[in-house]
């Protein structure tokens, strides 16, 4: 009788409106020499193409290991709280606040370019006290300058952007970690733009919490947010009044699954570590050292081929970072076509500027894979060839 009215029962008509036929996805080539992405490794690509296996497979499970400590090396830290966040490197700097900010608490922000100001927001979501300071973007702070920031407003958090994809500045290190011990505030450091390309030490330097991306100096796609939190900020977090407002990024819950007891938490998004197990393999391989060098290299060639052209940086070289040059677009040139023309003609992307720099600069990544000699050169012939045909003020022929 039950199979009788199954068969019987008159199916509803299904809303085809939205039903497209649409060709399989096909991509062209890009050479991305802009802000972020940049282009995977192949090998990374290929890791990801991998057949997928169960998040608490005792093969994953050993390969988050793996994942853990080589992202201690790539940060030069022995923080026992380290993991890739799933979630963009946006995800993993709003766990950094999640984390530690309650309602209240003072959040010291240094500014000096559109992630700071991210920042900024961020803080004031969890309902941080938000104080900030500020500097032009192009600049970096002194010591001095942060130290009478942080005895006028003594926060709890100090958070500053390293290597800032705004402007291009690297912002020195040495002695700002001596600083927030001294004043009792933990020390919030993001690394998207430096993390694999730039030296970095959050150990030596006394960092307490850390985050970064997997599109940049990792040669990975996005898609992951490496995250990581010293003792200092563990106690802080042990010690909140509530709960972390953000179950997701809650990382003592997060640290049940990538901890020893590997307790499930949420379904992790497997090939993206498995691509960032091999693009942290391949950085290991290269060696820190050699990885920054071959970064600074590469820039430095970058740099000096366009001023030859008489083409001006942004920053002054002391301070400028070799994964994000950020180049000031000749007066009578239009910037935006000239990087069409590039996209559109040559398949490179080369970036503009944001909020105060829009329309003033171009922002040229060399990170991760894309930064080698190659790449320099070609970017620079296309400089050399294409550019003057974009200068408003070129003879017209008679």
């Amino acid at each position: 009788m039950i199979l009788a009215l199954a068969t019987t029962h008159s199916p509803r008509l299904v809303d085809s409106s939205h039903r497209r036929v649409i060709a399989p996805i096909s991509t062209p080539d890009r050479l991305l020499l802009g802000p972020g992405p940049s282009n995977a490794d192949p090998t990374v690509l290929k890791a990801l193409s991998r057949t997928p296996i169960g998040h608490l497979d005792p093969l994953y499970v050993e390969l988050m290991g793996e994942v853990q400590e080589l992202l201690r090396y790539a940060w030069q830290t022995d923080n026992r709280l380290t993991l890739p966040m799933s979630g963009t490197g946006s995800a993993a700097m709003e766990a950094t606040l999640a984390n530690t900010v309650e309602p209240g608490d003072t959040v010291l922000v240094a500014v000096k370019g559109y992630f700071g100001n991210r920042l900024v927001d961020m803080a004031g979501r969890y309902r941080a006290n938000v104080k900030v300071i500020e500097k032009p973007w192009g600049e970096a702070f002194t010591k001095e300058e942060l130290e009478a920031a942080l005895i006028e407003h003594k926060p709890t958090i100090l958070a500053m952007v390293h290597a800032e994809t705004s402007t291009g500045v690297c912002q020195p290190m040495e002695g700002i970690g001596d600083l927030c011990r001294k004043h009792d505030c933990l020390l919030l450091l993001d690394t998207v733009t430096s993390l694999g390309g730039v030296p970095l030490y959050l150990d030596e330097w006394k960092v307490d919490l850390a985050y970064s991306c997997s599109q940049k100096g990792l040669s990975c796609p996005p898609g992951l947010g490496p995250f990581t939190m010293g003792p200092r900020a563990e106690a802080k977090l042990a010690a909140r009044q509530d709960k972390v407002p953000n179950w997701y990024l809650d990382v003592s819950l997060l640290n049940q699954y990538w901890g020893s007891d590997r307790v499930y938490h949420h379904t992790a998004p497997v090939n993206m570590n498995f691509g960032m197990r091999e693009a942290l393999r391949l950085l290991a391989d290269e060696g820190l050292d050699m990885a920054w060098a071959r970064h600074r290299t590469n820039a430095e060639a970058l740099w000096s081929g366009l001023e030859a052209m008489g083409i001006e940086m942004h920053v002054p070289e002391e301070l400028r970072l070799p994964t994000l040059t950020t180049v000031r677009i000749p007066e009578d040139v239009d910037g935006k076509a000239f990087t069409q023309h590039l996209l559109n003609n040559h398949g490179i992307e080369v970036g503009g500027g944001l909020g105060v720099l829009a329309g003033k600069i171009w922002r040229i990544g060399l990170m991760g894979y894309n930064s080698n000699p190659e790449n320099v050169s070609r970017l620079l012939n296309l400089f050399e060839t294409e550019l003057p045909q974009f200068r408003q003020n070129v003879a017209v022929a008679a």
